[in-house]
């Protein structure tokens, strides 16, 4: 390898990717979406790589690796939305020009060898106080989830309630609850990138047992401190933080999936001034654990729509197993029932089907109060977000856990009288994965710095980290189930586990297809429509 990209030339490539975004969402700006649906997730992918791709170049100028790493993670970029192109050119609104331009960054950063010189990787550059949280929640990781994960995950076993100790102790559960509240948030951007952070290190863990533990919580957090009542904060936000109260988010419905302005499960006045929660829910993760549900209800029976919504904080008993069914006695009279999905990963908390009948709850477990109602909508979103960019800091983690496995592994398998990690085609795996974990790190952690600053591009770029991460941990964790050959397909070796787990992060806090042809590609078109004016 010969020639060399600066960090002029680096940035010009990522210039003329934008603009081949920018001209494909023109292509489609005046007909509807659902018209256009192919094109218009293929470009709400491309706009997520480019945007991570722009976002490396800060990084790109710590060093000579790092730049090296950015170069290879540009012509990723440029070598995907090439292949999105191709065929569809005049769908897109492209040139041949446009992707000539590319050529040279392609000739460079696929290079296999610039892909094997970085199979080992490149630092975060987290700052001393982010770089202690990373070792301490690590540190906690190897200790509590390593050694139990991959036990409940082949049992199909609950989160041990020593985990859910060790996890309040160190306090993660308040780190979205304000310190007036018991918590450590204090506003800004250092609160997400700690998220970010923690997240990130349980998660390679264990997904299913420590890094999705925070997400619930946090939601509540958020949900209470935006639009809950002086009272609410007081009785809800300690007990949060303390890990006292573990929560569930019960939105989701059988038939409505990601469409959540069309939910039906109806929350009606008792006689009594309380409320009643009569339908159903499913993907209700850790329901059976919890202690209460963040429940979002239709309180306006004839609305069909999101402004007919509220969330409302429901007690409920906790329960082990995978099946409760607990009936009301003193103020209501009514039930609810619950029953674990068997998945193929994600094992631990369990996700559940919930079912209600008219169970009571009082008047002020309605968020906000009489001011809460129909508000319900905005502050469950509000939460999402917040759950999209802890979804990007999970997949990382177990990208992360996956490469380090893939490492090991290849170091220590010989075939054909030498180590597999000296061949070039592992090596350049390695790197590969390597690339794509780092860049997918800067882009949650840049997200998280957006959303700490009420930034108005936060939330499209917080779907876009979820959106292209998510993606990318699908490829790492085969392909070091590839490394592994035939163990890789075995339970007892990890990687089998970070494979199927990896499969639900495009799947939960908004499907990959909602994600870009409901958020990304409008919110896109609506900042051209601003530009434009």
């Amino acid at each position: 390898m010969t020639k060399t990209v600066t960090a002029a030339q680096l940035s010009d490539a990522v210039a003329t990717m934008q603009q081949i975004v920018d001209s494909a969402l023109a292509s489609i700006a005046n007909a509807p979406i659902d018209d256009n649906q192919v094109v218009a997730y293929d470009i709400a992918h491309a706009a997520s790589a480019v945007t991570a791709a722009r976002n490396l170049l800060g990084y790109a100028e710590h060093g000579d690796r790092e730049h090296s790493l950015a170069v290879a993670f540009v012509a990723e970029v440029a070598h995907d939305l090439r292949s999105r192109l191709a065929g569809r050119e005049r769908l897109w609104g492209a040139h041949d020009e446009d992707t000539l331009i590319l050529s040279s960054i392609l000739e460079v950063g696929r290079d296999p060898e610039l892909l094997s010189a970085l199979a080992g990787g490149a630092p975060s550059h987290l700052d001393d106080d982010f770089a202690l949280v990373a070792e301490t929640f690590r540190r906690f990781a190897d200790d509590q989830l390593v050694t139990v994960a991959g036990e409940i995950h082949r049992a199909n076993s609950d989160v041990p309630e020593d985990v859910i100790v060790g996890l309040s102790e160190l306090g993660v559960f308040g780190l979205s609850v304000p310190s007036e509240f018991g918590g450590f948030a204090e506003g800004g951007e250092r609160d997400y990138i700690g998220m970010v952070v923690a997240t990130e290190e349980l998660s390679r863990g264990s997904l299913g047992v420590g890094g999705s533990l925070i997400t619930r919580p946090e939601i509540l957090a958020r949900a209470l401190v935006a639009g809950g009542t002086d009272e609410q904060k007081s009785e809800w936000l300690p007990r949060v933080a303390s890990g006292e109260v573990m929560v569930a988010v019960a939105v989701t419905e059988p038939d409505y999936g990601s469409d959540v302005a069309g939910i039906r499960c109806a929350a009606t006045r008792s006689l009594d001034g309380g409320w009643l929660i009569t339908g159903s829910k499913t993907w209700c993760t850790f329901a059976g654990r919890a202690d209460v549900l963040m429940l979002l209800a239709r309180t306006d029976p004839g609305s069909t729509d999101h402004r007919g919504l509220s969330v409302f904080v429901i007690p409920k008993p906790r329960s082990d197993g995978h099946v409760f069914d607990h009936q009301q006695s003193g103020p209501g009279s009514g039930r609810m029932q619950g029953r674990a999905i068997d998945t193929i990963g994600y094992r631990g908390m369990h996700s559940y089907e919930l079912t209600f009948d008219e169970w009571w709850v009082p008047d002020n477990s309605l968020i906000g109060g009489d001011e809460g109602i129909g508000r319900g909508f905005y502050l469950q979103m509000g939460g999402f977000e917040n759950g999209r960019l802890q979804t990007a800091a999970r997949a990382v983690g177990v990208m992360q856990a996956a490469f380090e496995a893939a490492t090991r592994y290849a170091d220590e398998r010989r075939v054909f009288g030498q180590a597999i990690s000296t061949y070039q085609l592992t090596q350049a795996k390695l790197g590969r994965m390597a690339v794509l974990i780092q860049a997918s790190r800067q882009f949650a952690l840049h997200a998280a710095i957006l959303l700490g600053r009420d930034d108005p591009r936060a939330g499209v770029e917080v779907s876009m980290a979820k959106a292209y991460v998510c993606r990318a941990a699908e490829w790492v964790t085969r392909e070091a189930m590839q490394i592994h050959g035939g163990m890789g397909y075995a339970e007892e070796y990890d990687v089998s586990r970070y494979f199927v787990d990896a499969r639900v992060l495009s799947i939960f806090e908004g499907t990959d297809e909602t994600l870009c042809l409901k958020v990304i590609i409008r919110r896109l078109l609506h900042e051209r429509d601003l530009l434009a004016r």
